[in-house]
């Protein structure tokens, strides 16, 4: 049976009149990549500051690799590895002292956990020497990943290591997590961009504090029972405003598209088929003026799941 490398039960966390945290309660499993997946202020970081013993809590109790958060925190930090949203290395020591200096703090020495790291550190290696805070946004990504990790942590806390990093560096970094799941690290990683959350082995939708689903992204999509239409024409501002007059109809922008649910098709009739569907939103939408009109049916995907879930 899977043992549990995260446990929190009942955790609450207020700041003042504001309740950033409200009895969440989830399980991590041993060399499991488990996301927090939620826009600024769902409580995300406020967890993580909980779990890495950086925050006392409210109320309830978590354990991290059997150690409890609040009892066992000096223990604790020996175990775990935590990469916070912000870049928070030294920005004047080189990528080399950088990495020098954490391996040191933990008592621990480069080359025992060279190969734990050699994957990441080869594409930082012919800028050793270069200061942290002259490393491009995905460069310095890689160095504190790097520096989370050369004291082989049994457990790996990355708070939102996407934000301000482009789309090839974040592919490159999800490569580099996939791969440490050979070294049994268990990684819990908070992230506000929905397509990181089909990465992910299972995912907390979280939304002002409280945790609306947990799932694998395949069974958070597959609970979206609503018919889902991709919709555009060339008056897309036009469009999603007519849209969302539609009787039990809900309309969002959607990269190029705009996703239109439905409680029912628009069309008159016992019919309800997909078809019957896209017929009667192309003929409202032609009434309407609209042109070069396109109606497409579509699967949901996590973010439409974290939609819906959020309006209900």
């Amino acid at each position: 049976m899977p043992t549990s490398s995260i446990s929190v039960q009942q955790i609450s966390k207020a700041y003042g009149a504001l309740q950033a945290v409200r009895e969440v309660s989830f399980e991590v499993q041993a060399g499991e990549i488990f996301g927090l997946i939620g826009p600024d202020g769902a409580g995300k970081t406020t967890l993580f500051r909980i779990l890495t013993s950086l925050l006392l809590p409210d109320g309830g109790k978590a354990s991290v690799d059997g150690l409890d958060v609040v009892r066992d925190y000096r223990a604790l930090r020996q175990r775990i590895g935590y990469m916070p949203g912000r870049f928070s290395l030294y920005q004047d020591l080189s990528v080399e002292e950088n990495l020098g200096f954490f391996a040191n703090v933990f008592g621990a020495h480069i080359r025992d956990n060279y190969e734990l790291i050699r994957d990441i550190y080869v594409q930082l290696e012919p800028f050793k020497d270069r200061r942290a805070g002259a490393l491009s946004g995905g460069m310095k990504q890689k160095l504190a990943l790097c520096c989370a990790l050369i004291h082989r942590p049994r457990v790996l806390f990355l708070d939102e290591p996407g934000t301000g990093v482009d789309p090839v560096s974040r592919k490159e970094f999800w490569d580099m997590l996939r791969r440490l799941r050979r070294a049994e690290i268990t990684i819990l990683v908070s992230t506000a961009y929905m397509d990181e959350a089909e990465l992910c082995d299972r995912v907390a939708l979280m939304q002002k504090g409280e945790i609306l689903a947990i799932d694998t992204p395949q069974g958070i999509t597959r609970s979206y029972r609503r018919p889902l239409f991709a919709v555009r024409s060339a008056d897309m501002y036009r469009l999603i405003r007519e849209l969302r007059s539609l009787e039990g109809a809900d309309c969002y922008a959607f990269g190029e598209f705009a996703h239109l649910s439905m409680a029912a098709a628009p069309a008159a009739g016992a019919d309800k088929s997909p078809a019957a569907a896209m017929s009667g939103i192309r003929a409202f939408l032609e009434l309407h003026g609209h042109t070069d009109i396109e109606v497409l049916p579509v699967e949901a995907t996590v973010e439409d799941s974290f939609i819906e879930l959020m309006k209900n």
